[in-house]
């Protein structure tokens, strides 16, 4: 029996500004401007708008987007949505029960975040006291990671990659790989920052290490910008002008403990390894059906760990599937068609929804993965919160 949420929701509106590293906008303003470029694709008004998903943080307050933007009822408001970059794929999922059950007709899920202008991540272990931030991941930083010298996520991923490459014997190669395909597609993205910066396999392995294992070209960018999306229902879908992309299936997942790498019986079980499963079953798809991975890129080697946990190889064959070309555009599986946080912009993996769609609109020029019916779209958040999204065409 097909799952109630299954193809119920359509996105039907996408939107980007520019992605700089430096900038004289707000990301209130930049948010609006991103959304507004939505809703022209979309075919939609402001006033169409009643419903608003948000990731505090990566975007204003529901209510202060709704004024803005010109808003006259909101209906339905989400202004906190799962953890840091799972929020997105997670915000699709909540968007997609309020449209199946009736509690708002259009919603729009935009993102606006100035990680080069504004709040840094390499700024939190000197400017920001992360005893003072809500719930459990800030107290544990706080009281047990600091006082070891661990101070922003380079230091908390780096213990689960090393795990990673000491129980599997992964190459830097591997990982390299990653990088390499995330940079070549990003050339053919004419909004990725990225672009006309060439980096080879003997650039990468010579960079410099950041935090072991991960050297400076495993690491994603910070950068200023904004996306959004409109979602509406599968049926009123059909009266608008772009192509509807179906939320198929989507999920999320917490490894347990949620708030704590060092207490997990097994530090590579995470969110998307419960979540996965889940939005295969919901969409009716296997992984062996997918035309393209949006994978969630913080990092190179959570990636492959990612990869892994979806389903589209084995535990520790990360290392030998991406070898080759095949997630590369023409190979198995691209990844990262835009570039990713790695090679287009930072935008907490949102920008990867808007890829995912605009790939099964055919719309992408240089960088189409040919005949692309489905993808699907990851999130990674805190220490390894879980999300995904599988869209079809």
């Amino acid at each position: 029996m097909a799952h109630f949420l299954k193809d119920k929701a359509c996105v039907v509106g996408v939107g980007e500004t520019r992605y700089t590293r430096g900038t004289d906008t707000t990301t209130l303003q930049d948010a609006l401007q991103a959304s507004a470029r939505a809703l022209a694709d979309a075919g939609l008004k402001p006033h169409d708008i009643d419903g608003i998903v948000s990731n505090a943080g990566l975007a204003p307050a529901p209510e202060t987007l709704a004024a803005n933007l010109g808003v006259r009822e909101l209906r339905f408001a989400v202004g906190n949505t799962v953890g840091g970059g799972a929020g997105a794929c997670a915000g699709l999922q909540i968007a997609a029960t309020a449209i199946a059950c009736g509690l708002a007709r259009n919603v729009l899920m935009p993102v606006g975040w100035h990680s080069y202008s504004g709040l840094r991540v390499r700024k939190l272990g000197s400017e920001v006291d992360l005893a003072t931030v809500p719930g459990p991941i800030g107290a544990t930083i706080a009281d047990f990671y600091m006082p070891q010298g661990a101070f922003v996520p380079a230091h908390f991923y780096g213990w689960m990659a090393t795990r990673y490459v000491q129980e599997y014997g992964v190459r830097p190669e591997a990982a390299g790989a990653v990088a390499l395909a995330a940079r070549r597609h990003a050339h053919l993205n004419p909004l990725a920052y990225m672009r006309g910066r060439t980096l080879t396999l003997e650039d990468y392995l010579n960079s410099r290490i950041v935090s072991y294992p991960f050297r400076l070209n495993d690491c994603c960018l910070e950068t200023d910008g904004a996306c959004a999306i409109v979602m509406t229902s599968a049926q009123r879908a059909r009266d608008l002008p772009k192509t509807p992309v179906y939320i198929s299936g989507c999920a999320e997942g917490h490894p347990y403990p949620d708030d704590d790498f060092g207490a997990r019986t097994d530090l590579l079980h995470i969110g998307l390894t419960d979540a996965a499963p889940k939005a295969f079953e919901m969409a009716q798809v296997r992984p062996a059906d997918l035309d393209f991975a949006q994978v969630y890129d913080c990092f190179t080697y959570v990636v492959l760990i990612e990869l892994e946990a979806l389903g589209v190889c084995g535990r520790g064959e990360a290392g030998d599937f991406v070898r080759g070309g095949r997630i590369e555009l023409g190979g198995d599986l691209p990844i990262l068609t835009h570039g990713g946080l790695l090679s287009e912009a930072h935008l907490a993996g949102a920008s990867h929804i808007v890829e995912a769609v605009r790939q099964l609109r055919h719309e992408c020029g240089e960088r189409q993965v040919k005949d692309a019916e489905v993808g699907v779209v990851t999130g990674w958040g805190d220490f390894g919160d879980g999300s995904i999204a599988i869209l079809r065409r």
